[in-house]
């Protein structure tokens, strides 16, 4: 009699993972970036340690059908692992050895199955850590682990003749410079967003009859495209600085970093408002009553009390602003602000899908990072305050 398999989510996962392997381009090889490249599958790249791969597939098959339980999941765990990291070291074997086929100005890039396929292994190894542990520092250290071989093939140059790591070669200075004005964009908006969202969200707090009219002007900026909200702001900066020449000196005009920062900043006053006052509603009031009899003034309250109970949540709300500015701040390239969306762009624009990911990966890891960073903060303050 057939069983059901205990674990349906690895069954999935491990059956698309199979047909984005063998039906899938494993690579693509092109003779140069301006030509479309010619797919490769799997199968004519199996030699070497390679058939792991088709080997390491059906064991995670029939993982999906064994008891729940410690051992099966840090298998699947580690099986995952494996097989990603197998699959990143063949897609970069596989660039060198096309590489040593043709000029240099030939590209070999990943192709829609290895991106698949690794996607698919990120998906059972996260699966599995969510099963193995609640602990979410331990969850995020186990989901850490598993980049660290992608970074050892990195840091050895078995990744070298990939097309993004030859895309990144020639254009180092420029990333680096994209790195560096993102980074400016992040904090330049981060710093005047804490500055007028905590005391307007006290402001909400201690007067609630003002919190209907300040979250709906915050909304109404909130719904307003971030496109159409740059172009906004375009004519009456441009219009400033024509009329005070002072402000041109200072770096303001409609377009560039000004109208980027400014948008940037609205756009974070709503989530940041919100989790200040969500953070000091949720205080019981038994606790202030608490420290009030305890002699306490209403400063010492606010202070020892209220904000360190509050601070979990307004970190999750800047947590959401850290993230979405690291998203945004792409688009404020349209502008002229600079950053990875000036990289993006530039290979939309181009229509080289190299370039594209080298201004989308840094974005999303950098997204990735600040998150997993405000996780292990807010995973540490509610463990210190229980």
């Amino acid at each position: 009699m057939l069983r059901w398999p205990r674990n349906r989510v690895l069954l999935l996962l491990v059956v698309l993972l199979a047909a984005a392997l063998f039906t899938l381009p494993f690579v693509s090889f092109a003779p140069n970036r301006l030509v479309s490249g010619q797919p490769v599958m799997l199968s004519q790249l199996l030699r070497g340690a390679g058939w792991l791969i088709p080997l390491i597939v059906p064991l995670l098959l029939l993982l999906a059908w064994q008891p729940l339980n410690r051992p099966t999941l840090i298998l699947t765990l580690a099986l995952s692992e494996i097989l990603l990291t197998l699959l990143v070291a063949l897609g970069g074997h596989a660039a060198e050895t096309l590489a040593g086929q043709g000029s240099a100005l030939s590209r070999t890039s990943f192709g829609s199955g290895l991106w698949a396929a690794g996607a698919l292994c990120l998906l059972i190894a996260a699966d599995s850590v969510l099963r193995l542990t609640r602990n979410g520092a331990w969850r995020l250290l186990l989901n850490m682990q598993v980049w660290l071989p992608l970074i050892l093939l990195l840091a050895g140059g078995q990744l070298d003749q990939l097309a993004l790591l030859k895309e990144y070669a020639t254009r180092q200075d420029v990333f680096d410079q994209a790195l560096s004005r993102h980074l400016l964009l992040l904090i330049a908006t981060l710093v005047p967003a804490l500055l007028l969202g905590v005391p307007l969200g006290l402001f909400c707090y201690r007067r609630t009859r003002w919190q209907a009219t300040i979250f709906s002007v915050l909304n109404i900026i909130q719904t307003v495209p971030s496109v159409a909200l740059f172009g906004l702001l375009i004519a009456p900066l441009a219009g400033l600085a024509a009329h005070f020449p002072w402000l041109a000196r200072l770096g303001v005009s409609g377009i560039g970093l000004a109208p980027a920062l400014i948008a940037l900043v609205l756009y974070a006053l709503l989530p940041l408002v919100r989790s200040v006052v969500a953070g000091l509603q949720q205080v019981p009031s038994g606790v202030r009553e608490t420290a009030a009899g305890m002699g306490m003034s209403r400063g010492q309250i606010f202070w020892q009390v209220e904000i360190p109970l509050a601070l979990p949540v307004l970190l999750s709300g800047l947590r959401v602003v850290t993230v979405q500015t690291v998203g945004m701040a792409v688009i404020a390239a349209l502008i002229g602000a600079g950053g990875f969306g000036a990289i993006i762009f530039q290979g939309l624009l181009s229509s080289a899908l190299e370039l594209v990911l080298l201004g989308v990966i840094p974005v999303i890891a950098l997204a990735v990072l600040v998150d997993a960073l405000f996780n292990i903060a807010i995973s540490l303050l509610e463990r210190k305050t229980l």
